[in-house]
């Protein structure tokens, strides 16, 4: 009976043993993954700049203008952060307070990853008190987006 008692005792010590080992395995798993989970989470990031161009005939502001005459708007975009470039460039517009709908939609790349500069000349519609509003965005590789946006009055 001694040598049982013996056999026990040894097989209890190694059972605690090997319970150990699997919680400190189940714990560097657990550690693991969570640095793993969290390395690959975008960070919050900074919305790329985008501003109206200033001076000359530039239109920066909303403005009251002869219906059906032209003009002209300019962005100066750039990005906020060294990795997160420019990706896209897009201009929509709403007549009235009606659905959006995309005059400009542009891909950007190469040079303009960093710094887009764009002019919109257009004309504003024929209709005397017609509001069109104008919406200019800049969207980069995190795809976060930043807008400028102005109303044109046909007077």
């Amino acid at each position: 009976m001694g040598r049982l008692c013996l056999h026990t005792k040894h097989s209890k010590t190694k059972n605690i043993l090997i319970k150990k080992k699997m919680k400190l395995k189940i714990a560097f798993i657990a550690i693991l993954s969570a640095f793993i989970i969290q390395s690959c989470e975008k960070d919050e990031g900074k919305l790329p700049n985008i501003s109206f161009k200033t001076g000359g005939t530039y239109i920066t502001h909303d403005d009251s203008l002869m219906a059906g005459s032209t003009f002209v708007v300019g962005i100066n975009a750039s990005k906020s952060e060294d990795k997160d470039v420019l990706k896209k460039f897009n201009i929509s517009k709403s007549i009235n307070g009606g659905a959006s709908v995309s005059v400009v939609n542009q891909d950007l790349g190469g040079n303009d990853e960093d710094n887009f500069n764009f002019d919109f000349n257009s004309s504003l519609d024929s209709t005397v008190g017609q509001k069109t509003k104008y919406t200019f965005t800049v969207t980069n590789r995190d795809g976060l987006t930043n807008s400028v946006s102005l109303t044109l009055v046909g007077k």
